[in-house]
């Protein structure tokens, strides 16, 4: 920093302002019953003597008393009815309108919660300027150190407790390296699976309501502690009745009410998003934000895609999905073999050699899934995998999974095929056109659009040995929220393809924070459908034979 100025750049002012500010744009930043009356005909007989006329009037005006009765009991039975469906009216619209308040109060708090967390993020670096305004040197660096640590268990605090969306934020800014210290990112990565759990009689609640019986006697053995907790429920290890070793996922009680308080009030980010990049269909992104999150919330179609993807990698020499128990498993509960192994942060104490192998099994799992099978499991964040040595992987959570049509594809690999393989630029110009990622005919000439977004291809545009950095991931990240870029008026995120962004700013990250090195062309020409090179590791080559036993497995999405 120049001259002495205190500025703090993009260290941990990133988290309380950045992520807080995110968090809070996103937070603060998501009749009745008609019924069927009967009524009847009355009939009067036909007098044929005076006396049966008598008595026919007789019918008549009992009939007609009858009728004047049974009208009047109409009325009244009418009118209760009518009363009772106001009444429900009032009920129904009085729920709603509870719900309503209820869901706006909540979204209130949230908000107010990451303001307050903005704010005290604020004030801590203000307080703090004149101090390092004075300090030089090491001694300045270590201040902001300091800072970024306390503003980091802040941020840890306040988003562990509150779940959902903020936490998930919370979570990607604990691998997204863009000049955090190692210790404030150590401490943000506590969001990944380690935040306060709900009670254990709370949990046992849940798992009662969703397999009607308690913990103890739906499964043979139960764990009341959780085994992890992270931004929408907590894992529970079990033994089932057969034997079996379990991890029991349990959601927590009133995330859909956070999560769509959360997702409701968008209306400053979606002001933003207009001010910034006016040519995106901003209301087409939250809406496809919208619905992959709140997918999450039904464990029943995580369960359907853990199963998919478990049935699509079984055998696989390094790939591990744990299989899903289907009895066991319902719309707030899911069930799935129990998997064990080291956590990201103990990578830290690997060598780079086994980094190097965990790097390469998380790079092809992503890009096979994408390219092969035509799915993204878009929640890359480091608390969803587990590490075994030699390259094996683990992979959890799959919640938030988007499946590609043929047409979807087909542009994507266009893309990568004009720039990378075949140097095209007018050909990658097009393809970015087909996709919907650039409008057509932009006044733009294509070496800038070229020189733009090259970057998102710079590990496979040349073979040979490359180190993925935080430096690298980094760069990614400002080109892709670059909003000065004379390209920003251009250039949009059609809605099928947001999911996908999460390669861009979560696994570059990841790869990035293991400084992982390989041959990333070599890996991804044996992955690229439009190549399908061979084996260029000996990773390769055991997945090149896993490949040829698989009888052309697919991976259909699911309905």
């Amino acid at each position: 920093m120049s001259n002495g100025n205190p500025r703090v750049s993009g260290r941990a002012r990133k988290v309380a302002v950045a992520v807080a500010s995110t968090a809070l744009a996103a937070a603060g930043v998501l009749g009745a019953l008609g019924a069927l009356r009967r009524t009847g005909r009355l009939r009067a007989g036909r007098p044929v003597t005076a006396l049966g006329r008598r008595v026919g009037r007789l019918r008549v005006e009992g009939g007609m008393a009858a009728l004047g009765r049974r009208a009047g009991r109409l009325r009244v039975e009418g009118g209760i009815a009518a009363l009772g469906r106001q009444t429900g009216r009032l009920r129904v619209e009085g729920g709603v309108a509870a719900l309503e308040r209820q869901t706006r109060r909540l979204r209130v708090e949230r908000g107010m919660a990451a303001l307050g967390l903005a704010a005290r993020g604020g004030v801590r670096y203000a307080s703090n300027a004149p101090r390092l305004f004075a300090a030089a040197g090491e001694h300045r660096e270590q201040l902001r150190h300091d800072l970024a640590l306390q503003t980091a268990e802040d941020v840890t605090a306040t988003l562990g407790t509150m779940k959902g969306v903020l936490m998930k934020l919370g979570q990607m800014a604990s691998y997204v390296n863009d000049g955090l210290s190692p210790a404030a990112r150590r401490t943000l990565s506590r969001l990944q699976d380690s935040v306060p759990p709900m009670s254990p009689a709370l949990a046992a609640q849940v798992v009662t309501e969703e397999l009607g019986l308690p913990p103890e006697r739906a499964f043979a053995t139960w764990d009341p502690e959780p085994i992890a907790a992270a931004s929408i429920g907590q894992v529970h290890r079990a033994i089932t009745h057969d034997g079996r070793a379990v991890a029991v996922k349990v959601q927590y009680p009133g995330i859909a009410e956070t999560i769509e308080a959360d997702l409701g009030n968008v209306a400053l980010l979606r002001r933003m998003l207009k001010i910034s990049v006016p040519s995106q269909d901003v209301d087409g992104l939250l809406a496809e934000l919208r619905e992959r999150v709140t997918e999450e919330l039904d464990y029943r179609k995580e369960a359907r895609n853990q199963q998919m993807f478990a049935d699509y990698y079984r055998g696989h020499p390094t790939i591990v999905v744990p299989e899903i128990i289907g009895e066991l498993s319902t719309r707030r509960v899911v069930t799935s073999e129990l998997a064990e192994g080291a956590r990201y942060a103990e990578l830290a104490d690997w060598s780079q050699a086994e980094r190097d192998l965990a790097a390469e099994t998380i790079y092809r799992f992503v890009f096979r899934s994408l390219y092969e099978a035509h799915a993204f499991n878009g929640d890359p964040h480091p608390g969803n995998y587990l590490f075994h040595g030699g390259g094996r992987v683990t992979f959890l959570d799959f919640g938030l999974v988007k499946y590609f049509t043929d047409d979807e594809m087909r542009p994507l690999a266009a893309m990568v095929k004009h720039l990378c393989l075949d140097n095209d630029p007018e050909a990658f110009r097009r393809a970015m056109e087909e996709a919907g990622f650039l409008i057509k005919d932009a006044p733009l000439p294509t070496e800038l659009i070229v020189e733009h977004m090259a970057v998102f291809y710079d590990t496979v545009r040349v073979r040979g040995p490359v180190t993925m950095t935080g430096d690298y991931a980094a760069a990614v990240t400002r080109r892709f929220f670059d909003f000065r870029s004379p390209l920003a008026a251009y250039v949009a995120i059609p809605r099928s393809y947001v999911i996908l962004q999460r390669i861009n700013l979560g696994l570059f990250a990841l790869l990035g924070d293991l400084s992982a090195t390989a041959d990333w062309r070599r890996i991804a020409e044996e992955i690229w459908p439009f190549f399908q090179g061979p084996p260029s590791t000996p990773m390769g080559e055991a997945e090149a034979t896993w490949k040829s036993g698989r009888s052309g497995r697919s991976l259909p999405a699911p309905t």
